[in-house]
This record gives C-alpha cells, sequence and structure tokens, in this order.
C-alpha cells in the first residue's frame, strides 16, 4: 500500500487525489489552508485530513500542490522534517517551470523528485501527465507511483529540458480546446442550432478525432481525408488555412511556454 499525501487540494491537486483514491492499494492525506474545501473533499473519496508537516512525516509520496511563486516558501517550512525522515519518501511537484534541480537546491540536500504536468483532463481520468525524474529516484517507484495513479490517465516520461514545451502543448491545451469546441458550436448556432445542440456535437467530434490520432493516425493526412474535393469541409479548412491557423496557434504555444520558463525562474 503507498501513503499519498497532497499538500495543496485546489482543483489540480484534488483531480489527481480523486484518481489516486479510486485504487484500493492506496491511503490518502490532504492538507490545504482551505479547511472547508480539505474537509468536503476528504469525505468524498475518505481521505484523512492531515497537515503539510504530518504529510511530510509519513507519506510515501508527497505531492506538492502549490503554485510555483510559494513553493520554495513551501520547501523551507517542510526542509527540517523532510531531512529527519529515515525512511525513503519521494517528492512530486506540479509547479510550471520549476526544475528537479531547483527544488532540492532549497531543500538543500539531495531527495527523489518527481517532477509532473498533468492537465485538467485527469479530473475525468482522461489526463496527459508529463514526467520526470531526478538520479535519486528509484526506477521502482516511479512505477509504483504510475500505478497507483493510473486511473488519472496517459502517464508519459519526458527529458526534463523538454517537459516546460510539452507543458504548453498539454497543460495548457485544454484551454484552447474549449475556446475551439466553443468556436465551433457558436458557429453552429448561427446557422440555427441550439448552443446546447452544437457544443454536444462539437466535444463528441473533437473527442473522436483525438482517438484517431491516438490509434496512430496523421493528422495531414486526416484533414485530406474529410475534405472531398468541391464539398463542404475544403471550404472550412481553407478559410482556416487563410487565416493562418497554424501561425495563431503557434504563437498561442509560444507564449505559453514562455511564462513557463518565467516562473521557474
Amino acid at each position: 500500500m503507498a501513503v499519498i499525501g497532497f499538500i495543496g487540494a485546489g482543483n489540480m491537486g484534488g483531480a489527481l487525489a480523486r484518481a489516486a483514491s479510486k485504487c484500493d492499494k492506496n491511503r490518502i492525506l490532504l492538507a490545504d489552508n482551505d479547511a472547508s474545501k480539505v474537509n468536503a473533499l476528504a469525505q468524498e473519496i475518505s481521505a484523512q485530513v492531515s497537515t503539510n508537516l504530518q504529510i511530510c512525516e509519513t507519506a510515501d509520496y508527497i505531492f506538492l500542490g502549490v503554485k510555483p511563486q510559494v513553493l520554495s516558501s513551501l520547501l523551507n517550512d517542510i526542509r527540517d522534517v523532510l531531512s529527519a525522515r529515515k525512511d525513503r519518501f519521494v517528492l512530486v511537484s506540479m509547479a510550471a517551470g520549476v526544475t528537479t534541480e531547483k527544488i532540492t537546491e532549497t531543500l538543500n540536500f539531495h531527495a527523489p523528485v518527481i517532477r509532473i504536468m498533468p492537465n485538467l483532463p485527469v479530473s475525468v481520468g482522461t489526463g496527459m501527465i508529463l514526467y520526470t525524474t531526478n538520479n535519486d529516484v528509484k526506477t521502482s517507484e516511479t512505477e509504483t507511483l504510475v500505478d497507483a495513479m493510473q486511473s488519472s490517465g496517459i502517464w508519459d516520461k519526458i527529458d526534463e529540458q523538454l517537459i516546460d514545451a510539452a507543458s504548453a502543448v498539454s497543460g495548457c491545451g485544454p484551454a484552447f480546446a474549449f475556446m475551439f469546441a466553443s468556436a465551433l458550436a457558436k458557429g453552429g448556432v448561427q446557422n440555427g442550432l441550439s448552443y446546447e445542440q452544437a457544443i454536444k456535437y462539437a466535444a463528441q467530434t473533437l473527442k473522436g478525432a483525438a482517438e484517431m490520432l491516438l490509434c496512430g493516425g496523421d493528422a495531414e493526412k486526416l484533414t485530406d481525408a474529410v475534405c472531398s474535393p468541391g464539398g463542404s469541409t475544403i471550404e472550412g479548412v481553407k478559410v482556416l488555412r487563410k487565416n493562418d491557423l497554424d501561425g495563431i496557434v503557434g504563437e498561442t504555444v509560444k507564449a505559453s511556454y514562455d511564462r513557463t520558463v518565467e516562473l521557474g525562474k
């Protein structure tokens, strides 16, 4: 059984805690400054309300679910408790832009650190969770964590030097996808659909298209496959290309990437 502690029960920490609770082998500890929020979540998922220091004393995996701007302060608060431990523990950081090296430098001692970048769909079990580890993490510890969190979605290991770029796609991407789905639905409304109908059609269409890509489909070839010569789709595709969809989205991802790097400084 893995004891998994979550310091921070916000949107992402709460979603990951819910996923962890679906594995019977896990015991979940929760800590958050918002007492009403953490108590409600603990009751929902049958977890134990704890404190930051208690989690750091006992948990096998310690999720640091705080913003990058306050991570350093948290690490300073928990440093002594962690350094006094005689047993193994693994820190799991989801702070955007903050490297594993910076975390251990702040602690001022070597510690196993897994850095993850999850996205919001972990809340419905279809998340994309990027992860990287420092050299102090054992392979078996990574495997145990991924197994314990399998209800959250797909976990993919990536070199740390690429995780910021990848998170600008997968971590920020749901917001961009929601915006595209809404725009697609509004286009349907302009042509007579109700918004409720149109957003359902847009969402299911995006879900199906995503599944085709995950099954190994090539995005460019699949686009061409939908576009019959002289048909309806090609006219819409022409508009997207004329307005430089690739350029707009490229700028969007670059802006998110640049901010992620800035947050880590």
